[in-house]
């Protein structure tokens, strides 16, 4: 039996554990391309506790900006994007990726607050060692979902009550509300999850799977991209009981075909992932035109200072020619782009 835990409005419940003043109220938690790394004054940083490639490895410390200090810029213009917002704030119309701005023009009582990952990375490793005390075994899907598998370890009659304890326990340890999807196969949990929300438990038996996937339509299922949504709409499937009924048109598509139809048959098999060590580390700024080249090598000089000590924290020794040439298509994809816009051409 599997479970899909997932910490609701996660950014946001972080933020209501140390400031009750936010619960109940639409709030939401804003982001932009982090470019503190570029200050020349001095900033304070951290290293994640968290592995994996679903996650930033340093941390800006954003704990005392103000609103206008981090998402305002020098024309007063506000920047940035909704990356999580709570339910009150969603009833309103205000969603992730949702630019600031509107959000604000949705939502005019909208409290909008500056990130701050290194709570949010200290809570996720806290709930991540408080399940593994849990539940005999673990694999951290992103920074607020888990998977735990508790086959042959909780019988299926008590899984509920289970799940229901394991709620109440990370509420009291963590300050944290989950909620919990249950099925036999590890994708309809987390399918279940989506359900079970905010703060409540899905459990799917195997026999309920069908009556409970067959009417929802494709774009809900974990792992199904928009190309992958048009590729199954141009052959009249819309539904996940359409795919169920198209066995051999998706089988025809070798693995991922083959992989989608037994995921949402809830027939996959797939056990709970071993954590793995990475393999690639990267650091990626997305920022506005800059045309001194003596500025451009600064900025690159940081990126790689900042590649180095943390291939030093953890060990690795990528090798030298495989980082510059990274590093150089990333200034040739800018380079092109300045050209393309009609901007001041750097020459290499």
């Amino acid at each position: 039996m599997k479970l899909h835990i997932d910490i609701d409005c996660f950014f946001v419940s972080a933020h209501r554990i140390y400031n009750p003043k936010l619960n109940n109220i639409p709030v939401a938690v804003g982001g932009r391309s982090n470019l503190s790394i570029f200050d020349r004054k001095n900033s304070c940083s951290s290293i994640s506790k968290i592995k994996g490639a679903f996650t930033s490895s340093i941390l800006s410390n954003n704990r005392n900006i103000s609103f206008e200090e981090y998402f305002m810029d020098r024309n007063k213009k506000i920047r940035g994007i909704i990356t999580t917002s709570s339910y009150e704030a969603r009833a309103y119309g205000v969603k992730t990726a949702m630019s600031v701005a509107e959000a604000l023009r949705w939502c005019p009582g909208l409290t909008v607050i500056p990130p701050n990952y290194e709570l949010y990375h200290e809570l996720s490793h806290k709930l991540k060692e408080f399940l593994q005390k849990e539940i005999p075994h673990i694999e951290q899907f992103s920074i607020d979902e888990f998977f735990g598998d508790v086959s042959g370890w909780i019988e299926e009659k008590d899984i509920r009550d289970f799940a229901s304890d394991l709620k109440q326990k990370i509420l009291a340890n963590t300050g944290l509300p989950v909620s919990i999807g249950i099925s036999n196969s590890k994708w309809i949990a987390k399918l279940s999850t989506e359900f079970a929300k905010p703060n409540g438990i899905k459990y799917t038996p195997k026999e309920e799977i069908y009556g409970f996937t067959k009417d929802l339509p494709i774009e809900v299922f974990p792992g199904i991209g928009r190309g992958y949504q048009e590729k199954l709409q141009s052959r009249n499937i819309h539904t996940l009981g359409d795919i169920r009924e198209n066995r051999s048109l998706l089988y025809s598509w070798k693995k991922p075909g083959m992989q989608l139809y037994n995921r949402v048959c809830g027939i996959d098999g797939e056990e709970i992932a071993v954590e793995k060590d990475k393999k690639s580390i990267a650091l990626a700024r997305t920022f506005d035109p800059v045309f001194s080249r003596d500025e451009l090598k600064r900025m690159i000089s940081i990126l790689c200072r900042h590649l180095s000590f943390l291939s030093i924290k953890n060990n690795y020794t990528p090798p030298y020619f495989l980082f510059a040439y990274k590093v150089s298509i990333r200034v040739q994809v800018q380079r092109e782009y300045k050209n393309k816009q009609g901007f001041q051409r750097i020459k290499p």
